[in-house]
């Protein structure tokens, strides 16, 4: 079996000196820890205990470039963004394959106390507060995540101090541009001290679909002590896109943290989430969306784990698959001795739309307390078509009553999300997907003029 790994370490032990010239210390210093760790590891493969339906070994194989020496790549951000989603009044910022880019918003509107910049530039000038989170939950023990540190130059860095509060979210819109195949090895660390509240949104984009890339993204999320974060995360990328991204996530005492994973166009991802509810009465909401089709595949995997009392969490994945497209999903729920008087509940639905779409699913409750109330449950059927011949009585043609069948399965995932216009604009992109439509900057009247300066 050939050994994708390889191919990485080989080019870090060539070339680390690079590496570290262009990357503060706080980022440097975990290098050799994880190229250490990687030492006799292989990437997971479809032999592997919940990666038996997406081999990262092979998604990792292809000969990616990696943007080493920082060179600068011209995009064209309008062309790419295309109001698929608008500007909705946020703080926004950019990332060009791995590099974070300010827009002029973020740089006039950021109010006091919220800190949005890039990971390397937040090293260099607040390195203290970047050693105390970034690689402090991402295990050296797993082999893509030790990967990511090893290779990593820059990010997002997003910090709230304590007690902030503010009505306008941050936006990250992610950007694959280049004119060769590409590996983006992206860490993004959101870390909200003592009760402050923000809302997150991430937005992966490709703009050349004939081109190859390869998203590595690690996420950290930090909530303190009654903090509250909502992390969005929304996917339109393109058939040769792949991407493979692991949130870590630590939650303090009476924290609450919404993840929201929406993919909407992809061609092979593979979304893992591992989150800690470290301190008593916490709540963890996590939701999936996936609408596939043609050959997509989408893989997400979860992993949250009880270790303090009175704490609640909730998982709803739900999938549409469509044509020869393929899903999995693997979530597990673990309650420790210490987890006592613990609500957790977990379910995952899937609608196979094409004949020839296949769906894996596997959720999994671990308990070692008894003073717990526990379910979890999985449902894999085809459109109900009983419903369909009624709308169809009724006049309504078959193609929009299948979708309207499709997106009435996919409304409660979707009013998750608390942010009300982003809802409002997922239920339109939803609908549109499911149609087989494409958005485009004419169907909205939002504005998409961005200024970039994308020049080292």
């Amino acid at each position: 079996m050939n050994n994708a790994l390889q191919q990485y370490i080989d080019l870090y032990d060539s070339h680390h000196q690079a590496i570290d010239a262009h990357c503060p210390a706080p980022i440097n210093a975990l290098r050799q820890q994880a190229r250490k760790a990687l030492d006799g590891k292989l990437l997971p493969t479809s032999h592997d205990e919940g990666y038996e339906k997406t081999d990262v070994n092979v998604m990792f194989a292809p000969d990616y470039g990696v943007n080493i020496n920082r060179m600068r790549i011209p995009v064209d951000i309008a062309a790419t963004f295309r109001c698929d989603v608008p500007n909705i009044s946020t703080l926004l910022g950019v990332v060009v394959n791995d590099k974070f880019v300010a827009t002029d918003t973020l740089t006039k509107n950021c109010p006091k106390g919220l800190t949005v910049m890039s990971l390397a530039q937040a090293a260099r000038e607040f390195p203290e507060l970047v050693k105390r989170y970034y690689g402090k939950i991402a295990p050296m023990d797993n082999a893509a995540t030790s990967l990511n540190t090893m290779l990593v130059q820059d990010g997002v860095f997003i910090h709230a101090d304590k007690g902030f509060s503010s009505d306008k979210a941050v936006q990250i819109v992610s950007i694959f541009s280049s004119p060769t195949p590409l590996m983006a090895v992206r860490r993004i660390v959101v870390a909200l001290e003592e009760d402050a509240r923000l809302q997150v949104l991430m937005c992966d984009h490709t703009q050349d679909a004939t081109q190859r890339y390869l998203s590595s993204q690690v996420v950290e999320l930090y909530t303190c002590k009654g903090a509250k974060l909502e992390y969005y995360d929304l996917e339109e990328t393109s058939p040769l896109t792949s991407r493979m991204s692991q949130l870590y996530a630590s939650q303090a005492e009476g924290s609450s943290l919404l993840v929201n994973c929406s993919t909407l166009t992809a061609g092979a991802t593979r979304n893992e989430f591992s989150v800690n509810l470290d301190g008593a009465h916490c709540s963890t909401q996590l939701a999936g969306m996936v609408t596939a089709s043609g050959k997509m595949h989408v893989d997400n995997s979860s992993s949250i784990v009880h270790a303090a009392q009175s704490c609640h969490s909730d998982q709803l994945f739900k999938y549409v698959l469509d044509d020869e497209s393929t899903g999995a999903f693997e979530g597990s729920i673990t309650v420790t001795p210490e987890g006592r008087f613990t609500e957790a509940y977990q379910s995952n639905r899937n609608i196979l739309a094409g004949d020839k779409a296949r769906m894996h699913t596997k959720p999994q409750l671990l308990i070692f307390n008894d003073d717990v109330k526990c379910s979890h449950g999985a449902t894999t059927g085809q459109l109900d078509q009983q419903a369909l011949f009624y709308m169809r009585t009724r006049g309504i043609p078959y193609a929009e009553a299948r979708t309207m069948l499709m997106q009435a399965f996919m409304a409660d995932v979707v009013d998750t999300v608390r942010l009300d216009t982003l809802r409002d604009r997922l239920h339109y992109l939803v609908e549109n997907r499911l149609a087989g439509r494409k958005t485009s900057c004419h169907t909205c009247h939002s504005g998409c003029h961005i200024k970039i300066d994308n020049n080292d």
